[in-house]
């Protein structure tokens, strides 16, 4: 009796994890999933109060769409803009229900090291020839599974960058974070802790943008809120985007909106600050000091400097990455910020994802690395390509296309302070801020929606 074919193991269910499912179905390849999360679209759901800048036609893939089609199943209006919550609700749930997914879904598998089964990363004999042998954790108890290709679509959520300036933590931020001073990158500032409180946003992405922006809205029906913005760079010039030139209008408001706010007085911005040090005060509070010796005093800080990948389950594996961003090294030097900071990417597949590492990809804002301003379709197109490839069909995984919005921005002056980090996966749309500005603009709730 013949023994079945190994599978592709795809580490995470996120929208392109379960995007990659879809692709390798199709290509008659048997994908397993494991999922850390207790539910498919885990770190989708700790943002899902956020309204994505990209319309539904951007997070759809088309393999998941096929698959979902089969089921009767009936897409969103494609100009409509999703909160991450709709996208979790509407779009992965759905997915992952389905009679062909639904099995070849792990929850509650967290991946802690991927190898080569018998070969540590020193042995190069047989290599090639030799299974991945995955290592995870259910249920307190740990578990191993041999795939034959792997995909890793575990994202970046789970390791946001730190305050501190120099690639470290500012002195004092481990204390801080674990006395609750500090809140998720993209917080719910509807919830306790913010009204009535003075807040510090650091940070010079869309994450950043999303939050400030909400508590503008918070500080206009509680005046006692206070809402503070600090960057890096001596100009807040990049953060406010595109505007009209951005191809998603969103994402353009995004930054107008914010200017309007800072404009108006509603926020308060706080340029060239590069955190060295948090103290914690009496109430609590926190004073947070820059290396020039300025200090903010807050109740709650919002840490929104951007994401790092988590590499050391790939200790055992044979990598090639930009020794700047982390990423695959033939994509490092069109991500990277310092350089390259027009939004916009030339398609990429297998070829440029490729890692001496046969058969191992890192696919979805992982694939970025340290780079911000990742859009969900980038994602598809890669496990799309990568599918190809692993099916033996050369031709499809070589011809990539794919058509971004472009952001109506295009500079590579470092100067703009790129290391303010961002955000991933069709980051967030604007909260519409109704602060009464002196120009007699009044912005309304944004439209209705189907992360």
């Amino acid at each position: 009796m013949s023994t079945p074919p190994l599978p592709v193991a795809v580490i995470g269910a996120g929208p392109v994890g379960l995007a990659a499912a879809a692709h390798l179905l199709e290509r008659g390849l048997e994908p397993l999933v494991l999922e850390a999360g207790s539910a498919v679209g885990a770190s989708m759901r700790e943002w899902g109060h956020v309204r994505v800048f990209s319309p539904w036609r951007y997070n759809l893939d088309a393999a998941a769409v096929r698959l979902l089609e089969k089921h009767h199943w009936q897409a969103p209006e494609p100009e409509a803009l999703p909160l991450a919550a709709d996208i979790v609700s509407d779009y992965l749930e759905p997915l992952a229900a389905t009679a062909e997914l639904a099995d070849r879904i792990v929850l509650g598998a967290r991946v802690t090291a991927v190898t080569r089964r018998g070969l540590d990363k020193g042995r190069s004999i047989g290599r090639q020839d030799a299974p991945f042998l995955l290592r995870y954790t259910a249920d307190g108890t740990e578990h191993e599974i041999l795939a034959r290709a792997v995909v890793d679509a575990s994202g970046t959520w789970q390791t946001r960058a730190p305050l501190g300036t120099s690639g470290l933590p500012a002195i004092g931020e481990d204390a801080a974070e674990s006395a609750g001073l500090l809140t998720t990158p993209l917080p719910d500032v509807t919830g306790d802790g913010f009204a009535g409180r003075r807040t510090l946003v650091i940070g010079a992405g869309h994450s950043a943008a999303n939050t400030v922006l909400a508590l503008a809205e918070l500080a206009r029906t509680d005046p006692g809120t206070e809402v503070l913005w600090a960057v890096r760079a001596a100009s807040p010039t990049r953060a406010y985007g595109g505007g009209a030139d951005d191809e998603l209008p969103a994402r353009g408001q995004l930054g107008t909106r914010l200017h309007e706010a800072v404009d108006s007085g509603a926020v308060r911005l706080v340029t060239g600050f590069r955190t060295e040090s948090l103290e914690i005060l009496d109430g609590p509070a926190l004073r947070v000091r820059s290396d020039d010796g300025r200090a903010l005093d807050v109740d709650r800080l919002v840490p929104a400097t951007g994401f790092r990948p988590d590499l050391s389950i790939l200790d055992e594996l044979r990598l090639d990455l930009d020794p700047a961003v982390d990423a695959p090294r033939q994509l490092g030097p069109l991500i990277d910020p310092d350089f390259h900071s027009c939004g916009t990417v030339e398609p990429h597949g297998a070829k440029v994802l490729a890692h001496p590492e046969e058969d191992f990809y890192v696919v979805g804002m992982k694939s970025y690395g340290r780079a911000p301003t990742f859009l969900m379709a980038t994602g598809y197109e890669q496990v799309r390509s990568i599918a190809a490839a692993l099916a033996g069909d050369t031709a499809a995984a070589d011809t990539v296309e794919l058509e971004l919005p472009a952001t109506g921005v295009c500079s590579t002056d470092a100067a703009f302070g790129a290391g303010d980090g961002g955000s991933c996966c069709g980051a967030p749309a604007p909260v519409p801020v109704s602060i009464g500005f002196p120009t007699g603009l009044e912005h309304g709730r944004a439209g209705a929606g189907a992360r």
